[in-house]
Order: structure tokens, then C-alpha cells, then sequence
């Protein structure tokens, strides 16, 4: 398997179409029927987690038969039956894995594209580091964005003590401040086992696509670790930001090609069943492609557990190749008009 630094690298330089491969590969696939979201007929915008029980289906499974006390079980402890049995039966090659994606809650920069407007954003005040009132370069929760991560929390709370649910064993998250944050407030102060406190690892791979507006650019180590001392680095983790590059951005391509990485790195080095992903909404898209699950968009702040099924096979994967960073075009003054049907330059005269 590459090793993450000399991932971080391959995929910093991104200047040639490069492929690599590997001995034995992961392949995913998502266990559908189990949650809303899966269910093409679930709309994504008007879907409300914390309503929905994480959007859990109502619904027996094959292992209830052999689940103690299962009348008087809660469908969450049902689902960890279910879940425990499946990997009981397993191929050795073969391992179940629930998976709770959540973005982070509402940062600056969301709340400065809402001010100006997309297109405005996207060629012009993205690419600064913020205004004279705030600042947006690897930005920061807003108040509405703590309140969303905390209404979580207390989400997290009810299905503990309530629905009885098996929290996360291990928890992971992208480096942008946002999402550190986001988790921190949304885990924090739980009833957890003493076994799996939360104790969060900060992988360089889970951030949000890299495009040239600064909020995609990570602050340095020293800075996140003063913020965030109880969080760990993965190994390799480096001071300064590797991947962002002023006015270039990575192609989805690339993003999908470091989501499997990042994937295949979580699922090769921990072999807990519950894990905790919080990241962004463009990069939770990529990890969903690569998953094979249906496109679901998540608001700021919201989540969805997957359950997945993950194969290790031997041979070479298929050949990713990766392209070259494009460079991104800007405003030189601040645009005028707004207009929220358009999206380039274009509309910025």
C-alpha cells in the first residue's frame, strides 16, 4: 500500500499523468436498505438527520432471531447485531464497516458566499484571505456553525441514552479548522466507552477539494496543534500545507484518487467497525463515488452513516492516473453585479 507521505507527495506534484497501482486493492460497496439515504427516492434537500434517527429504516434483519432480548432491543442495537453477525460470517477477506460521514457546521466562508454571492466569491473574495470584518483563509465556525455542531452533540446524546447505539470506536478528520472544530463540539462531553474516547486522528487526505480559495488552504501544524492538543497527527503529517497552490485547483479526478487512498489507509491500519469522518461537503461527495454510494448532498452540519462492505483483492487495482493541477482565473477588482444564476467570471463585469 503507498505509504500516506509519499502520497502527500505523488499527489502534490500532479504536473505529469502519473498511475500507480498496488499488490492487493479494497474494493467498496455499499449495504443498501439500511438507511433513507440510500433510497433514491430520499431527497437529499429536504432529508433531516436528527428527525429521522440518522435516517435508520425501520425494519427486521436476518440476525434477529439470534439477538438477546431482541422485542425489547432498540433498531440500533438490532442493526449492531446485524452488523457483528455479517462479520461473524465473513471471508476472511471480507470486514463490514459503518461509517458516520459528517460535514462541518457553517464556517465564514460559507456565510461570505451567501454575502456576495457565488460568482462574486468564486473570482474574486475566495481568493483573499478575508475582508476588514472577517477572515475566511482556513476559516473558522461561525456562531450559527457551533450551533449546528452542538445540536449534533445533543443528537449524539439521545442516541446513546435513548436508541442505545454503538458510537464511533474511532474517529477521524480532515485538517481545516472547520472540521476540527466541528468535531470537537459534536463529540465532545458524550457518554463514550472508556475504551474509545474520542481521541480524533487529523488526515491531511480528508480535506476538501483544493481549489484556489484560501479557505481550502490548512493552517500549520503548530497553529492546529495549539488549537487542538488532544487531536493526533497521522504519521507524515508535515507543518506546512503540501497540496494548496495560489490560483490552481485539484481536478476531481485527483480528489477521488486520494479519497480511496485515505479510504484504504483507514481500512488497512484500524479494524474497528464504527468509524467517525468529519469533513467537507465536496469531499464527502468524492469518499460517496468512491464507495458506490447514490449522490447525497449534506448541509453544514449534517451527517449520514454508510454502511459498507469492504473486499481486499488480490492483484493490481485499475490504473488511477492523475492530472495536473488547472490554473483558476480571478477578478482583478471586485465584481459589481451579482447575479446568483451564473457561477465564472463572466458574470463579474
Amino acid at each position: 500500500m503507498l505509504g500516506p507521505s509519499l502520497l502527500y507527495g505523488f499527489l502534490a506534484a500532479a504536473s505529469t499523468a502519473t498511475a500507480y497501482s498496488h499488490s492487493t486493492h479494497i474494493n467498496y460497496t455499499v449495504v443498501t436498505g439500511i438507511f433513507q439515504q440510500d433510497d433514491n427516492a430520499t431527497n437529499p434537500s429536504t432529508f433531516n438527520f436528527t428527525a429521522s434517527n440518522f435516517g435508520l429504516i425501520e425494519r427486521s434483519y436476518p440476525s434477529d432471531s439470534s439477538c438477546p432480548d431482541s422485542k425489547h432491543s432498540t433498531q440500533w442495537q438490532r442493526l449492531a447485531h446485524y452488523i457483528s453477525t455479517l462479520n461473524n460470517k465473513a471471508k476472511r477477506n471480507e470486514r463490514y464497516a459503518l461509517f458516520f460521514m459528517g460535514r462541518h457546521g457553517e464556517g465564514y466562508h460559507n456565510a461570505a458566499e451567501t454575502y456576495f454571492g457565488t460568482p462574486a466569491w468564486n473570482c474574486y473574495w475566495s481568493e483573499l484571505n478575508g475582508n476588514a470584518t472577517v477572515t475566511w483563509a482556513d476559516a473558522h465556525l461561525t456562531e450559527t456553525g457551533a450551533a449546528q455542531a452542538n445540536s449534533v452533540n445533543t443528537f449524539w446524546k439521545n442516541l446513546i441514552k435513548d436508541e442505545k447505539i454503538t458510537p464511533p470506536e474511532t474517529y477521524y478528520t480532515s485538517p481545516l479548522y472547520r472540521c476540527l472544530d466541528t468535531a470537537k463540539l459534536t463529540f465532545a462531553g458524550l457518554d463514550l466507552p472508556r475504551k474509545n474516547p474520542f481521541v480524533p486522528t487529523i488526515k491531511e487526505l480528508l480535506r476538501e477539494g483544493i481549489s484556489a480559495h484560501t479557505c481550502d488552504r490548512r493552517s500549520n501544524k503548530i497553529y492546529i496543534h495549539k488549537n487542538f492538543p488532544s487531536f493526533k497527527f497521522e504519521k507524515g503529517f508535515v507543518e506546512e500545507d503540501p497540496f494548496w497552490t495560489k490560483l490552481h485547483a485539484e481536478p476531481s479526478a485527483d480528489q477521488d484518487i486520494r479519497s480511496k487512498a485515505v479510504l484504504d489507509d483507514i481500512l488497512s491500519n484500524d479494524a474497528s467497525t464504527y468509524m467517525s469522518i468529519t469533513s467537507h461537503s465536496g469531499e464527502i461527495a468524492s469518499l460517496l463515488r468512491v464507495l458506490g454510494h447514490r449522490v447525497f448532498s449534506l448541509s453544514t452540519g449534517a451527517a449520514i452513516p454508510v454502511l459498507v462492505k469492504a473486499t481486499t483483492l488480490t492483484g493490481d487495482g485499475p490504473a488511477t492516473p492523475t492530472l495536473p493541477y488547472t490554473p483558476q482565473s480571478t477578478c482583478t477588482a471586485p465584481p459589481t453585479i451579482r447575479d446568483s444564476s451564473c457561477n465564472d467570471c463572466s458574470c463579474c463585469l
